[in-house]
């Protein structure tokens, strides 16, 4: 989070946390290539069961926004999606999303499944997906496999071996769960070897299960020799085989019918709750500031009145054990004194195993020696210093707690290991120190209001 500050908070000057906070989540969502799906459902079985669990941990999500704002402007919304998803686990009808590149035979495949007797007596709706990499660029597709998502089955088609790009697109559906079935059309424009050799080589790829068909195949020529010597040519045209596609079809959704209502729903289920989440943790965002940012100038004021150059010292008291516990009420985590003194002791010690209070330090160090006024100015650099790793430590609680599930009880247990491994990834990600010299112009205004303003030397 910290390392996209980079760019703006440089250009900000007097910066709020929150500012800060906003520049960097919309750099992160631009950064984004892929579409995004949710949290993955992983091996879980998808049943009723679990999709109306889902259900309740989300409406959980939205119950406590309501408590934590006043007329939240998406509560109204966010509740009728709800109460549309609770319906949608008794629909019947399959929705089948059928894509591909262009000129696959996407709509002659569609027009012929509906005419499918066996498959007419089944609530079968199929629509068809604009062309699939018509367009060049990361994210040419990504509005159509977002719309994928709304699919209970894909059908995916190719003309022969897949290219990188069609594999591509299988292997994010493949992450995303989502079921589909890879079709070998228009077999008839290749010889019989290698139909054979395309269709392994297809199944081998994709690790899964290819039907091959000929939706449209190729009118052929027919000669006829007649007792009189003469001859007789006319084009005549095959008739589709569809066959193994139609089979295949009909099992899956005999079986799976409502398996695959279940998982699209439950798909939809996620997606509302990490939307939900995102405005929670958006009000929770909002508190935090002033907690992290009052927390920072306090270590300051007091390492610079009480100057502390052991690095050990100065990491121990720029955690504060009171702003653990305030930031752990705020996402409704039980945090005793104890724990949060054992939180803060665990962080200051990684603070320094990483070496991010040396690199601090000697960062600041370097930025206001530019500055012969303000770096004569005992306990400064301790100051300074111990207000970024307050602050970088306040961040780090808040991802922390964000990825947290919203306790519908009695809350949730503090785990540690997890905390750690955050901590690290934030501290890791964020060891650039050009964020210092707009924090340090603050940090100086702050402990020294009458000093000459630092000039920093790109």
């Amino acid at each position: 989070m910290l390392d996209t500050w980079h760019d703006s908070i440089v250009q900000v000057g007097e910066f709020g946390l929150l500012s800060a906070l906003a520049v960097g989540g919309g750099l992160w969502l631009l950064q984004k290539n892929r579409p995004h799906f949710g949290e993955q459902l992983d091996d879980m079985i998808v049943d009723r069961a679990s999709v109306e669990s889902a259900l309740v941990k989300t409406e959980a999500v939205i119950n406590q926004l309501a408590q934590e704002t006043i007329n939240h402007p998406v509560l109204e919304t966010l509740r009728e999606q709800l109460a549309k998803l609770r319906l949608e686990l008794d629909r019947r009808e399959i929705q089948v999303a059928v894509t591909g590149g262009k000129s696959v035979g996407k709509s002659t495949v569609i027009e012929l499944l509906k005419q499918v007797e066996t498959l007419s007596t089944t609530s079968l709706h199929f629509w068809e997906t604009a062309p699939l990499f018509a367009e060049l660029g990361e994210n040419a597709d990504t509005d159509i496999l977002s719309e994928l998502q709304k699919s209970d089955f894909v059908l995916f088609l190719t003309n022969g071996d897949l290219t990188d790009s069609e594999f591509q697109v299988l292997q994010q559906l493949k992450a995303a769960k989502q079921p589909n079935l890879l079709i070998f059309n228009k077999q008839d424009q290749y010889i019989l070897d290698e139909r054979a050799t395309i269709l392994q080589s297809l199944k081998q790829r994709v690790q899964g299960n290819v039907v091959a068909t000929a939706a449209s195949p190729i009118a052929v020529k027919v000669r006829k020799h007649e007792t009189d010597g003469s001859v007789q040519e006319w084009m005549e045209q095959p008739v589709p085989d569809i066959q193994q596609l139609t089979q295949q079809l009909g099992q899956i959704l005999a079986q799976q019918g409502q398996q695959l209502v279940c998982n699209t729903t439950m798909g939809k289920v996620l997606l509302l709750k990490t939307e939900a989440k995102k405005w929670l943790n958006g009000v929770r965002s909002d508190r935090s500031t002033p907690i992290i940012e009052q927390n920072q100038w306090i270590a300051a004021a007091a390492a610079f009145a009480n100057p502390i150059p052991a690095l050990d010292i100065l990491a121990t008291a720029a955690i504060n054990a009171q702003m653990v516990m305030d930031l752990g009420n705020i996402y409704q985590q039980k945090i005793s004194l104890e724990q949060a003194q054992q939180v803060a002791g665990t962080m200051g010690s990684l603070m320094l195993k990483l070496g991010l209070v040396e690199l601090s330090t000697r960062a600041v160090t370097g930025i206001l020696k530019t500055n012969a006024v303000t770096f004569v100015a005992g306990g400064l650099v301790e100051g300074v210093s111990a207000a970024y790793l307050t602050r970088v430590a306040g961040l780090s609680l808040v991802e922390y707690f964000e990825q947290q599930e919203v306790a519908l009880e009695s809350g949730n247990a503090l785990n540690l290991d997890k905390l750690r491994q955050v901590v690290q990834n934030v501290f890791q990600q964020n060891q650039k120190l050009a964020v210092l010299e707009a924090f340090v112009k603050q940090g100086v205004k702050r402990l020294l209001p009458q000093a000459k303003p630092v000039e920093v030397v790109g």
